[in-house]
């Protein structure tokens, strides 16, 4: 298995070969181990090019940690989808539309950026929780309030009808379906490939 300095090494190596130059300021690198002691070093230098020892960075659009916590990823992810929700939350309530319409818009769109890389997520049930929070806060802008049936006024939806009016699967069905799927596809792979890790720019 290849050292951090090792692939540093060939990293600038294979850069310089066609003919390019590592970024060291958007270069960084990332030790996950179980040994709390590995790599204990904060930075290694290749060429005079110094890499920069980080314990998370943005990778692709995903934040990644060494300690392989994605508490931080889901935080990131629900503050982008609560901003997504915003800039559509007048036409999710707008009587010009159908139901189904803004369904459609909230699973192409908001949906979608709430659950960007969830197939590497490996999340608790608190977080759980939390998705379904602003999932659910969506839907009540989408259905709006309901007539009480008792005192005739109107009153904000409650999870249960949530449940009988939204038929599509939840946020949390979503993720588990999305990382079944991408489990499916990596034991496909079987011995024909393997994952590899390596340096990545920050996004």
């Amino acid at each position: 298995m290849h050292t951090v300095n090792e692939n540093a090494e060939a990293l600038v190596v294979a850069s310089k070969e066609i003919g390019l130059e590592v970024n060291s300021d958007k270069t960084k690198y990332m030790v996950m181990s179980r040994d709390q002691n590995a790599g204990r070093s904060h930075s290694i230098k290749i060429d005079n090019i110094s890499f920069e020892r980080v314990e998370e960075f943005k990778y692709l659009g995903t934040i990644l940690t060494d300690q392989n916590s994605i508490q931080e990823e889901i935080k990131s992810r629900m503050k982008s989808g609560n901003v997504c929700y915003h800039s559509v939350q007048n036409i999710l309530s707008s009587s010009l539309l159908s139901k189904n319409i803004k369904i459609k818009i909230y699973r192409t769109i908001i949906l979608t950026v709430d659950s960007y890389g969830c197939e590497t997520w490996s999340h608790t049930l608190r977080e759980e929780s939390m998705l379904r929070v602003f999932e659910n806060r969506v839907l009540r802008r989408i259905f709006g309030p309901k007539k009480d049936e008792v005192t005739g006024e109107l009153r904000k939806l409650h999870n249960d009808d949530l449940n009988d009016l939204y038929s599509s699967p939840n946020i949390v069905r979503v993720i588990k379906s999305r990382r079944m799927r991408w489990a499916e596809h990596v034991e496909r792979i079987g011995g024909r490939g393997e994952a590899h890790t390596g340096f990545g720019g920050e996004t």
